[in-house]
């Protein structure tokens, strides 16, 4: 079995683990220099955290491993293609690929269907399910100049 088979096979196993534990079917590691530094796997339900999919974990799990928040050289592997939360996230941590079991069909045909989020983006902001209004924006704008001049900001 080569590598990239074993960390897959750690994230299906972590996802039929937390079936059985009453979570869903999701695991996700994170490897480093050909080692697995974070593994997780989702606990939504378990937490009542909306945000807490295997991936999302294994990151916030890896980023406290490496004291970073900047996951570059590391990859993630993951029992199912990222959703749209989680593949954001995956690109916020710089991780460098992705590998996934199932696919987001698979997921929808056991009732995970995240499609209406892509189409939602897909509208202009009047038009989606969920009403959203700019408030305040030239105080707002305030910290982003406050940002843009800061001397010693950590960029991300």
């Amino acid at each position: 079995m080569n590598p990239n088979s074993e960390f897959m096979a750690e994230a299906i196993r972590l996802s039929k683990e937390n079936v059985e534990n009453g979570g869903g079917p999701f695991g996700a590691v994170i490897v480093k220099d050909g080692k697995i530094i974070a593994k997780a796997s989702n606990s939504v339900t378990k937490i009542n955290d909306p945000t807490a999919h295997a991936e999302i974990n294994a990151i916030r799990e890896a980023s406290k491993v490496l004291n970073s928040f900047d996951l570059s050289g590391c990859e993630i592997y993951t029992s199912c293609e990222p959703c749209p939360m989680c593949f954001g996230a995956i690109y916020w941590a710089h991780l460098d690929k992705i590998y996934y079991g199932n696919t987001k069909s698979d997921a929808k045909n056991i009732g995970f269907d995240d499609s209406f989020i892509y189409q939602e983006l897909d509208l202009d902001m009047d038009k989606r399910k969920i009403p959203a209004k700019q408030l305040m924006p030239n105080q707002a704008i305030e910290a982003f100049k406050m940002w843009e001049e800061k001397d010693d900001k950590v960029e991300y």
